[in-house]
This record gives C-alpha cells, structure tokens and sequence, in this order.
C-alpha cells in the first residue's frame, strides 16, 4: 500500500477531502422530492457541519434511472432536480452533490453541483467518466459491484486523463450470489493506495437487490457497524442516505438512517475516529 502523503487531496467547495483533514461525509435524501423536504434535510445537515470534525456535503438524486421495477418513482428529473439542489446550497451553505447517468448531463450538473457522481453500475462507462472530468468539477466514482478494488485504477486513470478537478473512489459492497451484498474492508486500503481518497458507502452496502420483490430491501441495523469498521481501517468519507420517514422515501428507505437519529450515529463515528487518528500519532 501506497504511503498516505501520495494521496491527492480533493477540494469540494470549501471542504478538502483527504489525509489529515476532518472526515467528509455526504448524507441526504436517497431521491429528490420536495423543496421542502430537501431544506429540511439540508438544516439538520448544516447545523452538524458547524463541528470542526467534521465536513458534510449535501447528496440528493434527481433520477434513479437503475431502478428495479418499471414502475418504480425515479425522481423530478434534471431541471426541477437541480434547482432543488441550487435552493439547498443556496440556504444552508452546503456543497451539493447528485449523480449523472448519461455523459449528456454532466455539463449542467456539473454548473450547479460541487461534485459529480457516477453510480456503481456505471463505473467502467467512459464515455460518462470523461464527460465528468471534463466539467472541471471533483468526481466521486463508486466502485462496481462487479468490480475488485484494485481494478478501479483504469478507472481512476480514465478520470485523471480527462480533467484535473481531482477524484475520490467509493466503496459500496460487492456482490455474493443472488440478492446480497458483502464488503471487503481491504478494499478501502486498496484504492486508498492508488492515490485517491476513499469514501464507504454505508448505506448502499446494506442493500439486498431484489429483496423486497419489484425493489430493493436492506437492514439498516447494520449501516453503523459497517461505518464503524470502515472508519477504524482508515476511510477519508462517509456516505449516508438520511429521511424523515424513511418509510415513505420512494427509494432506499429500509437502508436509511432516520433523520432524528442521524447527529447521534455520526457523533459516535467521529468520537471512534479522534481515537483512531489517536493510535497513528
């Protein structure tokens, strides 16, 4: 593995993601649906990001275009979604993030977000990679669920020979025969090593594809532990899905924290992480 110091820093608005720096964490509603739910969110988001230990950015999808079903809800679409996601920066502060799914989006995601994403599904799509480089913003790219952490370097490549806003690697499980999901903790170190930060997915790493019939199930009694471990073995971020209700979120609900819960899971994370930061000094 790769020294630490060979690890480029990626800034995101006013947040630097990287060794040494306070953990990042992105958090939000899975899918878009309201202004006002998402300045509700995005309030309780803000008022964590007061804490010096801590960076949040603000993540909401404006089109889950992978959904199970048909007939599954997938969101306001671009324009209404991306004004959506204008009034949250534009009331609490936050970088904003959303994920792109065709190379077409990219250059007016890339006009109103801090950060680009590109789903798991979508990791080894070039033509999708380079037009998110080419936006000039930072690029957080989950690795596939078919994919071994070290074969993310094509990725990374493809990403860093198209554009210099710099690139974050994000692990989100892997699959293991029909509807389940593990995770390899040696994968955060892996990618960590060829010189990006890294980012666990905690809430999509609990998912179980298919489990609940036409859409995807979950046990988000086991998004903590999974940030736990993620955070002793040396994650740069954290990424949340957080609701009100998470029963009545459209997509993602039975892997999402509740949002009154939120603060108190990510304090208990940030107090394993000072003691982790504490043993490599």
């Amino acid at each position: 593995m790769s020294e630490t110091s060979e690890i480029q820093p990626v800034r995101i608005a006013d947040h630097v993601c990287g060794p040494g720096e306070p953990l990042l964490v992105i958090a939000g509603p899975c899918v878009l649906q309201s202004r006002e739910l998402a300045l509700e969110i995005g309030e309780v988001l803000a008022r964590i990001n007061e804490r010096s230990d801590v960076q949040v950015v603000f993540k909401a999808s404006f089109d889950k275009a992978n959904r199970t079903s048909l007939s599954s809800q997938r969101g306001p679409g671009i324009d209404q979604g991306l004004g959506l996601l204008e009034a949250v920066r534009a009331n609490t502060g936050l970088p904003v993030t959303t994920d792109i799914h065709l190379p077409e989006q990219a250059k007016a995601v890339g006009e109103v977000c801090d950060l680009l994403q590109i789903p798991a599904f979508l990791a080894r799509q070039t033509d999708l990679l380079v037009a998110a480089a080419q936006t000039g913003r930072p690029v957080n790219v989950k690795k596939g669920q078919f994919m071994a952490p070290g074969d993310m370097r094509y990725v990374i490549d493809k990403l860093r020979g198209s554009g210099d806003g710099g690139v974050m690697a994000c692990e989100r499980g892997t699959f293991f025969g029909y509807g389940r999901l593990v995770n390899d903790m040696q994968s955060i170190p892996i990618m960590r090593s060829l010189g990006v930060p890294v980012v666990f997915d905690a809430t999509h790493s609990v998912q179980q594809p298919g489990g609940l019939g036409g859409a995807t199930g979950g046990n988000r009694e086991m998004v903590e532990p999974l940030a736990r471990a993620a955070v002793a073995i040396g994650c740069d971020a954290l990424f949340f899905e957080t609701h009100p209700d998470p029963q009545t979120s459209p997509s993602d609900g039975p892997n999402m924290i509740p949002l009154d819960q939120f603060a108190g899971t990510l304090d208990r994370l940030l107090r394993l992480r000072e003691t982790v930061d504490s043993l490599a000094d």
